[in-house]
């Protein structure tokens, strides 16, 4: 019989005033026990509706059945069948609105814990799978994939397991993408992005670090150099700022700048020699998760006051449900229909002092569906601040595009790509993630991968013949 309990089982965490000072995970993940329990909750349907909400395809029934048996590394075994980076997606997927809200338990209470569930069979696998990685017999050819992030990944592995020759070209020092600059030690943990690489590494796949393709060498370069195929995932790292007076200040930094600091670089960590402004009173300008990541992170760096400065109500965030809850357990203050209108500083030291805000009503839907903010006269009002953290979104760096005759681009920058295949406008070019879609989802990025991947291998397979 499966379990009826019409809630999840609480996932452990640490209380809101310890996890505020530290950069320790936040959840701390289920007990054998407690996922067996949850994986009964599950109802196995027969047409699998959560499966269809998956972008990469993960045979979650199945996989939850084995969870229930206790059976935690044949389950394993199941989702890497279609999934790259299980560990990973069990921690940053948003659930709530893929898998999770197709579930059938969700009609009458709450869904299924899936995410909870994968990211504890992935845990699992990691700590206690012994079995060596078998590196695939070579098929003779070979291909490039430029940037290590998480649509990358998973493109150098599904064609490493079909046995081509796989290099990955990186501009930073280390291999991760977002996984490693954007999202804090609080939600992932580097140890479990790294552990997926080298399991990558270990099927054959080659990454070359501080390489700037555009730079270093362009795409035709690469071509040059032998590759068959190239697939593009560089990400969407170029910054958006306000454009409002005083951007200029010394202490307003772009949420890219500020949580690469902290995560990559590690700023966090008393002896770091990495420069960081450690603000008492901060403003994260913007809604979504990034927004999120970079007010909790300065909570951390010891600001005493955090803002969320966001021009729409709390209906219309944007971040996930779970990392808003998290964001407001750890005392971070919600300014909803606020506007910045202009940065304050010192003009001797250039620092900043404040940032002007006007405050918002809703009014008609714009282009994007939502109700637009329209200011209210007369009613601005100044933060007092150190520092001004903006995170209103990112593009792809023109680089690639200015440098590659014949790849199409759109007007907001991002490559122009097949959505089915990632097929570009320039032979052997393929591409996917944020460079085509704009910033998004981990998971969209690792689907997106997984798709290039098969048209890349049948490019090349059908060119052969």
């Amino acid at each position: 019989m499966a379990n009826m309990s019409p809630t999840k089982v609480p996932m452990p965490e640490q209380d809101p005033n310890v996890r505020n000072k530290n950069f320790e995970e936040v959840a701390t993940g289920y007990t054998a026990e407690m996922a067996i329990e949850e994986a009964t909750r599950c109802l196995n349907c027969k047409n699998k509706p959560c499966v269809s909400g998956c972008p990469v395809g993960v045979q979650i029934p199945e996989f939850i059945a084995l969870v229930a048996e206790g059976k935690f590394l044949e389950a394993a075994a199941k989702i890497k069948e279609t999934s790259a980076l299980p560990a990973v997606c069990g921690r940053v997927c948003p659930q709530e609105s893929q898998c999770e809200c197709k579930c059938v338990r969700a009609i009458k209470g709450e869904a299924v814990g899936i995410g909870r569930l994968e990211r504890f069979v992935a845990d699992y696998a990691m700590a206690h799978d012994t079995a060596e990685i078998v590196k695939p017999e070579p098929n003779g050819h070979k291909v490039a994939v430029v940037g290590a992030g998480p649509a990358g990944l998973t493109c150098a592995g599904d064609l490493a397991r079909k046995g081509y020759a796989v290099t990955v070209f990186e501009a930073l020092h280390t291999a991760g993408g977002v996984l490693m600059y954007g999202i804090p030690e609080f939600r992932l943990p580097k140890a479990i992005v790294q552990k997926e690489i080298d399991n990558l590494k270990a099927l054959g796949v080659e990454f070359v670090l501080n390489f700037v393709v555009g730079r270093s060498e362009t795409i035709d370069d690469l071509f040059a150099d032998g590759y068959e195929a190239i697939f593009v995932g560089s990400g969407a790292g170029l910054p958006t700022f306000m454009h409002v007076p005083g951007e200029n200040y010394n202490g307003v930094y772009s949420a890219n700048e500020y949580l690469t600091r902290v995560n990559l670089m590690k700023a966090y960590k008393e002896d770091s020699a990495t420069p960081i402004l450690r603000a008492k009173r901060v403003a994260v300008v913007g809604g979504g998760n990034v927004a999120m990541d970079a007010a909790r992170s300065a909570k951390r760096m010891g600001a005493e006051e955090v803002y969320i400065v966001y021009r729409r109500g709390e209906a219309e965030l944007p971040a996930r449900l779970e990392e808003i809850h998290h964001a407001k357990e750890e005392g971070i203050v919600f300014k909803f229909l606020t506007a910045p209108v202009e940065v304050l500083g010192d003009p001797d030291t250039y620092l900043v002092t404040g940032m002007k805000c006007q405050q918002m009503e809703l009014g008609e839907p714009d282009a994007s569906g939502r109700r637009r903010p329209v200011p209210i006269e007369g009613s601005e009002f100044v933060l007092d601040l150190d520092a001004v953290i903006v995170a209103i979104g990112t593009s792809p760096n023109p680089l690639i595009r200015s440098t590659t005759p014949g790849l199409e681009t759109n007007k907001r920058g991002c490559i122009v790509a097949d959505d089915e295949h990632g097929i570009t406008s320039k032979d052997g070019v393929f591409a996917g993630g944020d460079a085509v879609t704009g910033a998004a989802t981990v998971i969209l990025a690792m689907g997106a991968g997984k798709r290039a991947a098969a048209a890349m291998d049948e490019y090349i397979q059908n060119k052969n013949k």
